[in-house]
């Protein structure tokens, strides 16, 4: 069996950066974790929490339901392929 590589794959992008940091001779670029805009996180919260019920009161009951018949289609399918 394979051994799981925990770190993420590099972009190429990346990996031409360190090339450039190291052929240069200057230390690589470090960008925090973690930080984030809380402005930002609370307009996307925001988005998120009226999208659902804005979708739906602005779908009509007939496409409604043709959206739920393809869900259940889709499910029904995805269980056929497991069994």
């Amino acid at each position: 069996m394979p051994k799981r590589s925990s770190k993420p794959k590099k972009d190429v992008n990346q990996i031409a950066a360190e090339i450039l940091a190291a052929a240069t001779g200057e230390p690589a670029a470090v960008t925090p974790k973690g930080e984030k805009n809380p402005a930002a996180v609370m307009l996307g919260r925001l988005g998120g929490q009226k999208g659902g019920k804005a979708r739906a009161d602005a779908l009509t009951p007939k496409r409604r339901a043709s959206i739920a018949k393809k869900a259940a289609v889709a499910r029904w399918a995805k269980k056929k392929e497991t069994a």
